[in-house]
């Protein structure tokens, strides 16, 4: 038992050494990046969330509208039209699970205070609880995409 406890001390010892050196890596490479910056700015973003959506994301300059990023997120109602009928069901959860979390949990805790939680409570008044946040995390990705292609966000910034 004591030969077992003392050789798995010894790999736990070694796992940690090897999580410490990409921890440092990955802080690097983020403090580097002018997108991390631009994302903490965002009500909601915190490192974490930063980070998920900077590895999720990539390279922002692919797509050339907000509206794209938050489709390919999954964030999108479904559309379905036939002639003169048309039918807006659900949203697609097609694209980045995690880009789609990243999002939703961004806006659950904001202050009604802040833009984008004024605008969910506004949408779950009409609608519901989850249906507003849903359309929050829409909103607020469209930030994220504006924060990552531009360095910063103009709606967000106080008005001069």
């Amino acid at each position: 038992l004591a030969a077992r406890l003392a050789s798995q001390r010894r790999l736990i010892q070694t796992l940690e050494v090897e999580i410490s050196q990409f921890d440092r890596l990955i802080s690097d490479r983020l403090r580097q990046d002018p997108s991390y910056a631009a994302l903490r700015t965002i009500p909601g973003i915190g490192p974490v969330l930063a980070a998920v959506l900077i590895a999720e994301i990539g390279d922002i300059t692919r797509l050339t509208r907000a509206e794209q990023l938050t489709s390919w997120a999954g964030l999108t109602p479904r559309h379905h039209e036939s002639d003169t009928k048309v039918h807006r069901g659900r949203i697609t959860k097609q694209g980045s699970p995690l880009v789609r979390w990243a999002a939703v949990e961004s806006v659950q805790l904001l202050p009604a205070s802040s833009r984008v939680g004024r605008y969910r409570d506004q949408v779950a008044d009409r609608r519901g609880r989850n249906i507003g946040v849903i359309a929050a995390a829409r909103k607020q990705l469209e930030f994220v995409f504006y924060a990552m292609r531009d360095g910063r966000v103009r709606a967000l910034a106080p008005a001069a």
